[in-house]
C-alpha cells in the first residue's frame, strides 16, 4: 500500500507546498483509492512538514512547487515527490497518478 499526500488550499492543490491549509491523504493499492482523509498540518516552520508527513506514513507527495530543502528532506526519508502538478481536485490528481497520466512540470517554487 502507498500513501499519497497533496497540499490543499480551498480543496484544490496548493501551489506553495509549505503554506497549505490542509493535506488530502490517500491510501492506494493495486491501482485503487482505498481511503481518503484530511490532515491539518502543524504551524509552518521551514523543514517541519517532511518529517511530519513521514510520521503520517506518507510515501508520495504531489505538489505544485516546493523548496529545495523540502525536496532534500523528503528524499532523505525515501518519500517520492512529483512537482509541477497543476491545481485540480485531489482525487482526480491521485487517479491520474495511479493511471500514470499525471503530468509534472517545472517546480512552481523559486526558493
Amino acid at each position: 500500500m502507498k500513501r499519497v499526500a497533496i497540499p490543499l488550499e480551498q480543496e484544490r492543490l496548493c501551489a506553495h507546498f509549505g503554506h497549505c491549509e490542509q493535506f488530502a491523504v490517500f491510501d492506494v493499492d493495486n491501482g485503487l483509492i482505498l481511503a481518503e482523509e484530511r490532515l491539518i498540518p502543524p504551524p509552518h516552520e521551514p523543514g517541519l512538514l517532511p518529517g511530519w508527513l513521514a510520521e503520517q506514513g506518507v510515501t508520495h507527495v504531489l505538489a505544485g512547487g516546493m523548496g529545495q530543502r523540502a525536496l532534500d528532506l523528503f528524499a532523505a526519508r525515501s518519500i517520492e515527490v512529483t512537482v509541477g502538478v497543476q491545481p485540480k481536485h485531489p482525487a482526480a490528481l491521485v487517479q491520474e497518478w495511479l493511471n500514470k497520466t499525471l503530468k509534472g512540470g517545472s517546480n512552481a517554487c523559486d526558493h
